[in-house]
C-alpha cells in the first residue's frame, strides 16, 4: 500500500491548523509504517485529498479514471468557513456547494469529529464518513513545569503574574474579539495571543481588536510549535473563545499539557469535552470572566489532570491505527 498525501497550496497553510493537521497524517502513517508521497505523478493505490481546490477536484476525477481509490479529508464545513474572512458569509451558500462538490468526489471522507460529520451528513453527502481526530504528538506536548520559567523569561512574564493564551489566525471566528475584550476587562491579568493571518483579510471587528494597545496584551505572531508547548506549561489559563471548529488541536494540545482551559459552549465540544470536569465552558464574554476570576482565585479547581484522557484518546499512534483502518477499507471496495 502506497498513499498521495495531497495537500493543495501546502505551503500557504504550514502556518495554520491544517498545515498541523497534514504534518500529523506524515507522522501518524510512519507510526504505521505505511509508504506514503507527496508527489503527485509518483505510483500510489490511495489518494488521501486535504484541500477543495481546483487542482483537488480535478485530481480526484483524474485518480476515479485510473481506478485509483480517493480519500477526501473534509477539514472545513460551511459553518466554520462563514465567521471567517471579509465576505465570508455572503459567498458560504456557493462555498458549501463546493464542498459537497468536492467531498463527494471521495470514495469515503475523513473528518475530525461526529460533530463535523453529522454536518456533512446534513448536507446530504451520502458517501462514507469516518470521524477521525487530526491528534497531537503526546511526546511533544505533555506537562513539563521546566518549561514554564522558560516561557515567562522569553515574554518578559514574572512568576508571580496570571496569564491566559490565546491560539489562532486573526478571524473573527476564533474569538479573538471577545479575547481582546476580556484584556480589556481583566487589566490585572496579562493576554498573550499566538498566531497570525494578513489582517487585510480580516472583518473591521478582528482589525481593530489587534490594533488594540493595552499594556497586558500582547500578539505574539506566528510561532513554532516548540514556543506553544512551553506557552501551554507557562500559562495559568488557556483560552479557546472559538465560535465553530470542525475540531480544534489546540485545545488538545493543553489537554496533552494538564492545562486548565476555558471553550466556548458550542456543539462540537458537546461529545468530548465536559464542563467542570476536563474544562470549563463559557457562552459569552459574560461567563468567561467570571470563571477566570473564579480559576484564578481558586474558587474553581484545575481541571488538567482529568483533561489529560482528552489527549490519550487523541494520540497521533491511535490517529494512524485509524487511517490505515480506512485505507484498508477502501482497497477492499
Amino acid at each position: 500500500m502506497k498513499v498521495l498525501l495531497y495537500t493543495e497550496g501546502e505551503k500557504m497553510f504550514s502556518k495554520s491548523g491544517l498545515g498541523k493537521a497534514i504534518k500529523h497524517q506524515m507522522k501518524a502513517l510512519e507510526y504505521e509504517k505505511i509508504e506514503y508521497t507527496k508527489d503527485i505523478h509518483d505510483q500510489y493505490d490511495i489518494a488521501h485529498i486535504n484541500w477543495y481546490g481546483l487542482k483537488s477536484y480535478f485530481l480526484a476525477k483524474k485518480c476515479h479514471k485510473k481506478g485509483i481509490k480517493v480519500v477526501y479529508h473534509a477539514h472545513s464545513t460551511e459553518e466554520d468557513f462563514r465567521n471567517g474572512f471579509i465576505f465570508s458569509k455572503q459567498i458560504a451558500p456557493l462555498f458549501k456547494k463546493w464542498l459537497i462538490k468536492c467531498y463527494s468526489m471521495g470514495d469515503v471522507i475523513v473528518t475530525p469529529t461526529p460533530y463535523s460529520k453529522r454536518l456533512l451528513e446534513g448536507y446530504g453527502i451520502t458517501k462514507p464518513i469516518y470521524a477521525i481526530s487530526n491528534g497531537i504528538e503526546l511526546d511533544k506536548f505533555k506537562l513539563d513545569p521546566s518549561l514554564r520559567p522558560v516561557f515567562r523569561e522569553r515574554y518578559h512574564y514574572s512568576e508571580d503574574d496570571k496569564v491566559l493564551i490565546g491560539i489562532g489566525l486573526y478571524i473573527e471566528r476564533k474569538g479573538i474579539v471577545d479575547f481582546v475584550e476580556l484584556a480589556k476587562r481583566l487589566p490585572e491579568y496579562k493576554f498573550i495571543w499566538f498566531g497570525y493571518s494578513p489582517l487585510s483579510a480580516a472583518t473591521k471587528n478582528v482589525r481593530d481588536a489587534v490594533n488594540t494597545k493595552l499594556p497586558n496584551l500582547v500578539f505574539a505572531g506566528y510561532v513554532e510549535q516548540s514556543i506553544i508547548a512551553e506557552a501551554m506549561n507557562g500559562c495559568d489559563i488557556y483560552l479557546f473563545p472559538t465560535l465553530e471548529e470542525t475540531e480544534g488541536i489546540p485545545i488538545i494540545e493543553a489537554c496533552g499539557c494538564k492545562r486548565t482551559a476555558i471553550v466556548r459552549d458550542i456543539p462540537i465540544f458537546d461529545e468530548w469535552l465536559e464542563d467542570g470536569k476536563n474544562v470549563y465552558k463559557a457562552k459569552d464574554v459574560d461567563e468567561f470572566e467570571d470563571k477566570i476570576k473564579k480559576i484564578l482565585s481558586g474558587e474553581l479547581p484545575p481541571t488538567g489532570e482529568a483533561a489529560y484522557q482528552v489527549a490519550l484518546d487523541r494520540d497521533i499512534k491511535s490517529v494512524g491505527k485509524q487511517l490505515h483502518e480506512v485505507y484498508d477499507e477502501v482497497l477492499k471496495k
